[in-house]
């Protein structure tokens, strides 16, 4: 059966970190994004706000910063090989993310089918964050639909993997997921559970064999 196969990005790919915080670490703001993490863990801001926050935060931001996070980042191993196998299977693989598109879309290059991120300006910011463009953990169920249809797939074909809360409810409507070194919010609920650094594994766990 063809499968469409959808990855979180923050504390799934990237091992216990996240694209704001890989971005911030090349500012030297570590202290600062922290506190919006520790924010938005705890439901003090919307994610349009922790955006809107985080953006006035990297007014200093370039291109050069943003592609030395993403070199940077301490991503599991076998990411290219999976989805290399999943290209070889005929099947489909996304990525969806709550993290600024310019940053996700970068895993294109690795053989991802398809990624969405939020919807940043450009950098360096020259225009505000417009939070219609900011996504939610609902949007991932949304843009799941939306990669089915136009891949003539239905939620009965997908696989989800990620590790937290923003996971939820993707996890909560597909027949297979992998909670990856996650926590509470979606440990209890997933398929199957995988601790460890490398995404090769996890993908077996889903029935999956290179």
């Amino acid at each position: 059966m063809t499968r469409l196969h959808l990855f979180d990005l923050d504390g799934t790919l990237i091992h216990g970190s996240a694209a704001a915080i890989e971005i911030s670490r090349q500012l030297g703001l570590e202290r600062e994004i922290a506190a919006l993490e520790r924010a938005f863990a705890g439901g003090e801001l919307t994610t349009a706000q922790f955006a809107e926050r985080a953006c006035a935060l990297w007014a200093e931001l370039t291109e050069d910063h943003v592609a030395a996070a993403f070199e940077g980042a301490p991503w599991l191993a076998g990411i290219r090989e999976v989805w290399a196998d999943i290209r070889a299977r005929g099947e489909r693989c996304a990525v969806i993310s709550l993290s600024p598109g310019f940053f996700v879309s970068r895993l294109l290059e690795w053989g991802a089918d398809a990624t969405y991120g939020s919807a940043w300006p450009s950098v360096p910011f020259r225009d505000p964050v417009d939070p219609a463009g900011i996504l939610t953990p609902a949007a991932k169920v949304r843009i799941a639909d939306e990669l089915c249809a136009k891949f003539g797939l239905t939620r009965d074909h997908c696989v989800a993997y990620g590790d937290s809360l923003s996971d939820a409810e993707l996890f909560a409507v597909v027949p297979v997921s992998v909670a990856v070194n996650a926590d509470h919010h979606v440990s209890g609920i997933a398929s199957h559970a995988y601790t460890g650094r490398d995404l090769r594994e996890a993908y077996e766990l889903a029935g999956n064999c290179s």
